[in-house]
């Protein structure tokens, strides 16, 4: 787990350095609204509570700042895991498992990239937080019936990742991995994960542009 975070971090420093100098054709100015599905894989000892489940889901924005080899990314993951309840929860009366839980977590960052023609290459890490969902049960004794609730919490979080998207017409495809740290153990367990992440990206600058117009009040 240390491995894999060391090693996407690595890259991504290593990428700054040698990000190009010559001119971004296709990101100067721009503004990318982006979507992508995939995989959120628990790592370490976080494997003892979450399990792999189908499907993580992101959506986000790709901001070219003046220099379009760097850009923001806010982007917002939504990611559903298997859950093993591990720990007597004193205000519940049943311990869960096979159960489901989930974790919304808002990623903050900035990052470097490279185009090869068509192709472009990057790498981004920032801070986050993220909203989770855990599940919990109580018996209710007299009709059988088991009540599920989720608990949920707020904590900080930190991504960093690597990826790869080509220009088609009208749109970008493309694949990414990355490792997220959430910072708020569960059931005893630090939480590490691993994303896999393929998508679409498309151009909405002139959508962007009105707003900002719209906003300032300058039509």
């Amino acid at each position: 787990m240390k491995v894999i975070f060391m090693s996407i971090l690595c890259l991504v420093i290593g990428y700054s350095a040698m990000a190009q100098t010559g001119a971004d054709t296709l990101h100067f100015k721009k503004v990318y609204y982006f979507g992508g599905t995939g995989l959120s894989i628990p790592l370490g000892k976080t494997k003892n509570v979450l399990s792999t489940k189908f499907f993580t889901g992101s959506m986000g924005l790709d901001i070219s700042l003046k220099n379009p080899k760097y850009y923001l990314l806010p982007t917002l993951y939504m990611m559903s895991f298997g859950y093993d309840q591990l720990e007597k929860d004193p205000d519940y009366n049943r311990l869960l498992s096979n159960s489901r839980a989930t974790m919304y977590t808002l990623s903050l960052a900035g990052g470097t990239r490279r185009q090869w023609d068509r192709l472009n290459t990057y790498a981004y890490a920032g801070p986050g937080v993220a909203l989770n969902s855990e599940p919990r049960a109580n018996d209710m004794g007299n009709n059988q019936n088991v009540d599920i609730e989720y608990k949920y919490s707020i904590s900080p979080a930190f991504k960093v990742g690597v990826g790869a998207d080509y220009k088609f017409k009208g749109f970008f495809l493309g694949f990414e991995i990355g490792y997220m740290r959430n910072f708020r153990e569960m059931e005893g367990n630090p939480v590490h994960v691993m994303t896999m992440m393929l998508g679409l990206k498309s151009d909405i600058t002139k959508i962007s542009d009105k707003v900002v117009e719209v906003i300032s009040g300058n039509p």
